[in-house]
């Protein structure tokens, strides 16, 4: 049994490297850029979860959330930029200022074929855009994300430090989509696919952001 355990949590790790494989980018936030980094992404998500979806917000799945929270996070966060998300200065980060070698993070997502732009997929964002981390949760830092891949569909979570966010990737007119679970609610799921186990092998693991610091 602790046999095939293993080979399953194996399996699973090699094919988290398989899905990153290289590094995609050289470029890395230094450890204070990374701290106000994590603070605003989860900021915003939290802001969506609050407010509703932002009008500014496309392609509103999973992976929009991500990329959205991600781009929010980058631009400077004036008067206006206050205004139209609707949010006051009150205890908010400072701005995350980027030095001249870090500004190819303001032009997009990393490709397959190595160019960078606006969109990128579930499976993009894991493949060319994050490092694997572990299938252990304890290892998690706001902003992290869970992947899971059911082979035709791949669905991206956010942990936020207490709790998971994520987007269902449907809307409707009572429901933008978006959700908050707890790790404990998350196992209690009947669908054992979204379990964040290390034997799940549905759950890829947890990966960071490629431009943080390891």
């Amino acid at each position: 049994m602790l046999i095939g355990v293993w080979l399953v949590a194996y399996c699973a790790t090699a094919l988290a490297y398989a899905l990153t494989g290289e590094p995609v980018t050289d470029i890395r936030l230094d450890t204070e850029q990374s701290t106000i980094f994590r603070v605003w992404m989860v900021r915003l998500i939290n802001e969506q979860i609050r407010q509703g979806p932002n009008p500014r917000w496309f392609h509103r799945d999973c992976a929009g959330l991500v990329r959205f929270a991600v781009n929010e996070t980058f631009k400077p966060h004036d008067a206006k930029w206050l205004r139209n998300n609707g949010m006051s200065n009150h205890s908010l980060p400072p701005d995350l200022h980027l030095r001249l070698e870090q500004q190819p993070l303001l032009q997009g997502w990393s490709q397959l074929d190595g160019k960078r732009a606006p969109f990128a997929t579930a499976q993009v964002l894991i493949q060319r855009n994050t490092r694997f981390v572990s299938k252990d949760l304890n290892q998690a830092l706001p902003g992290d994300l869970l992947f899971f891949d059911c082979g035709d569909d791949q669905h991206l979570m956010v942990w936020m430090g207490r709790y998971i966010a994520y987007h269902t990737g449907t809307e409707t007119k009572t429901d933008n989509g978006l959700r908050t679970v707890t790790i404990q609610q998350l196992m209690q799921w009947k669908d054992t696919r979204w379990h964040p186990q290390q034997n799940n092998p549905n759950f890829i693991g947890l990966f960071h952001l490629a431009f943080l610091p390891h």
